[in-house]
Parts: C-alpha cells; sequence; structure tokens
C-alpha cells in the first residue's frame, strides 16, 4: 500500500513536472481606429525588443471596439473573466471601463488627456489602485499653441480645431482648448469629422468665412 501510495505521488510529480509552463497573457484594448495601428506596431515591438515572443513566452488577447464605444465594457469583462496578467488600455472609455471592472489585476493605461482631470487616477505621484502608465500632458501645450499663432499672426481672432468627433481622448483635448482660447480672446471654431472616411472638405466649408478676422486651423486626434 505504502509503495502503491508513493507510486500514485511519484506519477503525480511527474506529471506536473511535464506541464508546460504558464505563459502570462496580456489583454489589449483599443478603439480600433487606423490611426491607432502605429501604436500597436510599437507595442508589438517593444515586447519582441524585450525578448517576448507572441505566442511562445506570451499571448496578447486583443480586442477592439471597431467604432462601438458601448461594446468597450463588455470587451473589458471579457479580458477579465479569462484572468489575463494585465491590461493596457489607451482608450479612455476603456480605462474607465477597466477602472470599474477589476481592483487586482494591474492597467496600464496610455493617455495623452490628463489622467488626473479625468477621474482616472488620485495624482500623477500617487495614483493609487491598481492603474499606471503614461500620459503625454499635452494640455500644458495647448495655450503655447495658441500662443504661437498670435505671435505669428498678432490680429488673429478665430481658430479652427480639426478633430476626430468619434474619438473620447479628442472630445477632451478639444475642450482643453477652451480656457487657453478665453484667456486669449480667441474664438475656438470645432471642425469635427469622423472616421473611418472623415468628411474633410465638407468641414472646411463648414468653417465660418470672417472677412476681417483671419482664421487658422489646428489638426489633432
Amino acid at each position: 500500500m505504502v509503495f502503491l501510495v508513493g507510486l500514485a505521488f511519484g506519477l503525480v510529480q511527474l506529471s506536473e513536472a511535464q506541464q508546460p509552463k504558464k505563459v502570462p497573457r496580456i489583454g489589449y484594448v483599443s478603439s480600433g481606429d487606423p490611426s491607432t495601428k502605429p501604436l500597436l506596431e510599437a507595442f508589438r515591438r517593444g515586447l519582441r525588443d524585450l525578448g517576448y515572443i507572441e505566442g511562445k513566452n506570451i499571448l496578447v488577447e486583443y480586442r477592439y471596439a471597431e467604432g462601438k464605444p458601448d461594446e468597450i465594457p463588455g470587451l473589458v469583462t471579457e479580458l477579465v473573466q479569462l484572468k489575463v496578467n494585465v491590461l493596457v488600455v489607451g482608450y479612455l472609455p476603456a480605462i474607465h471601463a477597466a477602472k470599474r471592472a477589476t481592483k487586482t489585476i494591474p492597467i496600464v493605461m496610455v493617455t495623452p488627456v490628463d489622467p488626473v482631470a479625468n477621474g482616472i487616477v488620485d495624482s500623477l505621484a500617487r495614483p493609487g489602485g491598481n492603474i499606471t502608465g503614461l500620459t503625454r500632458l499635452t494640455r500644458d501645450l495647448k495655450k503655447r499653441r495658441l500662443e504661437l499663432l498670435k505671435e505669428v499672426v498678432p490680429r488673429i481672432s478665430r481658430v479652427g480645431v480639426l478633430w476626430d468627433a468619434g474619438n473620447e481622448n479628442a472630445d477632451s483635448a478639444f475642450k482643453e482648448y477652451e480656457p487657453a482660447a478665453h484667456s486669449l480672446k480667441i474664438s475656438l471654431q470645432s471642425l469635427a469629422v469622423r472616421g473611418p472616411h472623415p468628411d474633410f472638405e465638407g468641414a472646411f466649408q463648414a468653417a465660418p468665412k470672417e472677412p476681417r478676422a483671419r482664421s487658422l486651423r489646428l489638426g489633432m486626434r
């Protein structure tokens, strides 16, 4: 009996030893917008540079909104249920959805908006919770960009901002121009377009034409 128990225990240990090592799994959520393709390529290149090969020593579960932001919470929940080891999110609705969906899985965000002002983290120095990542903090550049336009064209009174109305990151970025424009006494004109086939010509035709006011256009995502 002792021999059989020992043999069985040995077989169990041998079986466990023969099991392949668990491969870490990353959950990647994106809007799927064509403009995010370079970011995805950079993400994959970064993994390779660090020695992580997809399908070999790392697995990546990709989920795309495909122009349907209402589906984001479901996509994030699906990844949480798959028990991924980390969530990578670069789309503002996905960041908020990930924050609501899990308090334990690490979340790595990449966003151009202010994560504190948008309620993502408590502060940049001490974000708290399970969220970390990068932000470009372009909000501080908004006023400087308008100031440069003012220096080039001192009499400028109106600036058209071309932006993607289907991208919530761009929506927040456009709003960040408003305080700077107000302080410089510049009127902002929203030139919103939507992908995947934005009507740029229509947006430019809709821009108001002031005989005495010069207008310039800023392009942004």
